[in-house]
Formats: C-alpha cells, structure tokens, sequence
C-alpha cells in the first residue's frame, strides 16, 4: 500500500478573508525554530518510504530560499531524495514565488508546483484580502516556465463578493490560455471564524452554480478531465497525492495542524505553533486529537471519500448492507447513479454533493 506524506507550514504574508485554514500571519520569525522542530518529528516518523510529497501551508513559499533549502535537507536526511518522489509538489502564492526560490525547489526535485491565483481580477483579489494582483500571478506563473516546471496547478474561486458569470469567466478562460496542467475550481465556503463570517457575508449560489457548471463545461471542452468535484486536469497529469486521500490511502502528517492517517486511526498535531514548537522540543508527542472509526463509520468515511472522485466507487457486499438504503434514497432522487456494481455523483450531485455525504456520516439514520 502506498503512504503519502505531507508537510505543514502554517506561516503567511497576510491571512485572507475566507480562510479558516491553520495559518498564521505575522510570525515569520517562528520559521527557522519551527523547522527545527519538524526535523526533530520526522526523525520520529513510523513510515521511512512515501511514493508522494505534499507541501502545503500556510504558504510554503513565505520561507526564504535558504529556509526552503533547510526544508529540503530535513526530507533528504530522514526519507530520501525529493527526486525520489513519484510526485513531489509545494504550495505557493504569487508574490512570495521568485526565481530563486524556484531554482530551490527544481534543484532538490520537486516536481510540481500549486500556485494560488483564485482570480484575474484585482478587485476581487482585494475582497478576498489576497497579497497579489494579476500581473504578479503571471510573473510568478512564467517564472515558474521558466525554471522548468511541467507540472503546474492552479486556483480560482467562483462565487465571491461582488462577482458576476462574466468576471468569473473572463478569468477561467484566461486561465485556459496559458494550459496549465491542472486546474481546481472552488465555491467559496463562508467558514465561521473568518472575517468573510464576521462580516455576514452570504454567497449567492445559484450564481456560483452557474459558474460552475460552465467551469466544467469550457473545461471540458478545453481538453481537461474533470476527475474530482473541484480538480480538473489534462490527461494523466492528475493529483496523485490528494487521489490517494480520496483512495482511503495511508498519510503521514508533518507539523502543527498536520493529521495522520495509518492502519484505520486518524491522529492530528495541535494547530498552535509555539506549542508544536514546544512539545518537540521537549519530547512530547504534538498530537491534539486521535480517533478510530470502526464498522459503519469506517466504511462511511470510505465511501464518502471516494464518492469525490467522478468515476465513483465500486460497493462491496458489506457496503450494500450498511448503505443500500442511503444509495437507493439518492439514486431516487437522482444525486447519484448506479453503474453495475459502481455508484457515483451524478451531475446534478455534483453541486448537492454534501447532502449525499451525510448520509455516510454519524448519526445515521434510523433503519
């Protein structure tokens, strides 16, 4: 079975106005004892040999080039080379991604990079509290042509404040026109605790719908398979490590906020950096919150998961036994498709996908 591994790096430029991930603004001074401390955890790892590497944030490119090197040496040191990954891939923003720092990363063997674009147009990056404008993304972009990576993602947002079907079209097709890779188009999700959540903001989503339906329709239409609720790519050029999330694969998670998925238990680090800091270095385990789904709720999970993927999941006997009656319920009502012995979203799904999870998750209905 192959085991993926991911690195957290919480630290940012500016915390936008939509995220509810554990990132930090304004800490940046706390980068060199933090990655102290994450040569110390992976020292510990249980798991030595990874087919993927993940490096996600926060914004990974927030490091210097000399803290992005540091990094680099704690992985070569504990798991091999970056090279030696199948897939290798760093998170950064556009205006923390200079040729340096690119040259960094392709020295060591990353191979693939996700640049967060979400927008061409700068106003909307303004509402979205994003540090970049267009014309930075686009240096940031050809740069990273430039420094040899094949292999790039891209994100946009559909449904923000202020944004009409046009705007955000104007955007995707622009985005189309420099092909990159991989492309992952989000519905802004208004999380409690954000300030997007303080302020009342409310999406409008049978405008976002639309933005999405014709993200996969002039996606589709460009060449790229839609192989996941959000991720579009060209052919054979899907997200291996976030396919192996969705396969119920084993993951190590690396730093504060960092989970860990390995023989059917979950573990997750505490998000608090000065306290993941302070556990290692005093030998304690960071971890903030372990659980083990067994029975229904492991296979729930499973499903629910799976169900991401457009090509579906194939049932089990057991399966059918646990959640025939959830699947035949949204079958009836048209949000997922039977195919043999596989069931999948179906179109309409794919925007009513949340209502089809809950099915899969605790409480369950009574029988």
């Amino acid at each position: 079975m192959k085991t993926g591994l991911y690195i957290h790096l919480p630290f940012c430029k500016q915390k936008c106005n939509y995220c509810d991930f554990a990132s930090f603004a304004g800490r940046e001074f706390l980068i060199d004892g933090y990655l102290d401390a994450l040569a110390k955890e992976a020292a510990r790892s249980p798991v030595r040999a990874f087919e993927t590497l993940y490096v996600g944030g926060g914004t990974p490119s927030v490091l210097s080039a000399v803290q992005l090197k540091k990094l680099v040496q704690l992985i070569e040191k504990n798991f091999g080379s970056v090279s030696c990954f199948e897939e290798s891939t760093c998170e950064a923003n556009p205006e923390s991604l200079t040729a340096e720092k690119i040259a960094v990363l392709k020295e060591a063997g990353f191979n693939r990079l996700s640049i967060g674009l979400q927008s061409f147009n700068d106003d909307e990056l303004k509402t979205l509290g994003r540090v970049h404008d267009a014309a930075t993304f686009l240096r940031a972009y050809e740069a990273a042509r430039a420094g040899g990576f094949t292999n790039i993602n891209v994100d946009l947002i559909a449904g923000l404040p202020g944004q009409t079907l046009e705007s955000f079209l104007r955007s995707l097709r622009r985005l189309v026109s420099l092909r990159p890779e991989h492309i992952s188009v989000y519905g802004l999700q208004i999380e409690e605790g954000t300030p997007f959540f303080e302020r009342g903001v409310i999406c409008d989503q049978l405008l976002m719908r639309r933005m999405l339906e014709e993200t996969r329709a002039t996606l589709s239409a460009s060449g790229y398979h839609h192989y996941e609720i959000s991720n579009f790519a060209l052919p054979g050029l899907e997200a291996k490590h976030n396919t192996h999330y969705w396969d119920d694969g084993d993951y190590i998670g690396l730093g504060s906020a960092a989970a860990s998925f390995t023989g059917g238990a979950r573990h997750q680090n505490t998000p608090d950096v000065r306290e993941y800091i302070r556990r290692i270095n005093a030998d304690e385990s960071p971890v903030e919150f372990s659980e083990k789904l067994a029975g229904k709720e492991r296979a729930g999970e499973r499903l629910m998961l799976a169900l991401r993927k457009l090509d579906g999941v194939e049932l089990s006997a057991r399966d059918e036994e646990m959640f025939g009656r959830e699947i035949e319920k949204h079958v009836k009502s048209g949000l997922l498709l039977r195919e043999g012995k596989k069931v999948k979203l179906s179109f309409e799904g794919l925007f009513l996908a949340n209502k089809v999870f809950c099915s899969f998750v605790a409480p369950f209905e009574e029988e």
